[in-house]
């Protein structure tokens, strides 16, 4: 541990090059996606600007409790049932999956196939269940 200080001492424009590059490559991938937005943010772009939920979570997860009006199509299946979003490409689309991991690769697979404004939950559905916000169980 003492060498790593050392190093970091002896080499602190590399050191800062690194940190800088890594918080940019991060910053990057995570706009691919789409912007991240809260669960307020949410709540008022459905409500104001008609955005469509897209649940990327497993059928039982989803079954389990899900946001009112959310549309689900499990992350293993976005490739071969994108088809089916085609109505909404013109509408904000907010992804949502259970941690908000696995939103970013699937907003990366929305704007490769022309959809304008592709945003994830920031959180996921842990977000929305600990904000005490209401699901919908099927």
């Amino acid at each position: 541990m003492e060498q790593f200080f050392e190093f970091i001492g002896n080499h602190f424009i590399l050191v800062g090059v690194f940190i800088f590059l890594l918080v940019a490559f991060f910053v990057n991938e995570g706009k691919q996606g789409g912007a991240a937005i809260g669960t307020t943010n949410l709540v008022t772009l459905v409500n104001r600007e008609g955005a469509v939920i897209l649940d990327i979570r497993d059928n039982k997860e989803y079954s389990a409790g899900h946001i009112a009006g959310a549309v689900n199509m499990p992350f293993a299946s976005v490739d071969s049932r994108i088809g089916e979003l085609e109505d909404y490409k013109e509408k904000p689309v907010v992804i949502v999956c259970k941690m908000g991991q696995h939103s970013s690769s699937a907003g990366k697979k929305l704007k490769a196939q022309g959809f304008t404004d592709v945003r994830r939950l920031s959180g996921g559905m842990s977000e929305w269940s600990a904000s005490n916000l209401p699901v919908v169980k099927a």
